[in-house]
């Protein structure tokens, strides 16, 4: 299988992925928006919450890396700046989700 056939086919998987994950999100932000600080914490110390939201994290990061690198692949027209860019793309939708998650298991 060709390399943008794969982008293209992950890309659309991970989108059909992230709506339900998405809706999840968006009502459960809408019950802690107005929540003190502890109470936010007990709702991200929770196994459930635990779990949804950090594969939430790790496949936006997937999807949104994808979709900005078919961005580069459209508009960088140098090769050099073109791989830079994806390799500190990808970088940053490792090390991002991963903070973030190893934040969310050592909340107490």
């Amino acid at each position: 299988m060709h390399t943008s056939t794969k982008k293209w086919l992950f890309t659309k998987i991970s989108s059909l992925i992230l709506i339900p994950l998405m809706a999840w999100f968006l009502l459960n932000f809408v019950s802690i928006y107005d929540k003190n600080h502890s109470q936010i914490l007990i709702f991200f110390s929770e196994q459930p919450s635990k779990i949804l939201f950090s594969v939430f994290i790790i496949i936006a990061f997937f999807f949104s890396a994808l979709t900005i690198s078919e961005i580069f692949e459209d508009y960088l027209h140098d090769e050099k700046i073109k791989n830079v860019a994806n390799k500190a793309l990808y970088l940053f939708a490792i090390l991002v989700p991963l903070l973030t998650i190893l934040s969310i298991y050592n909340l107490k």
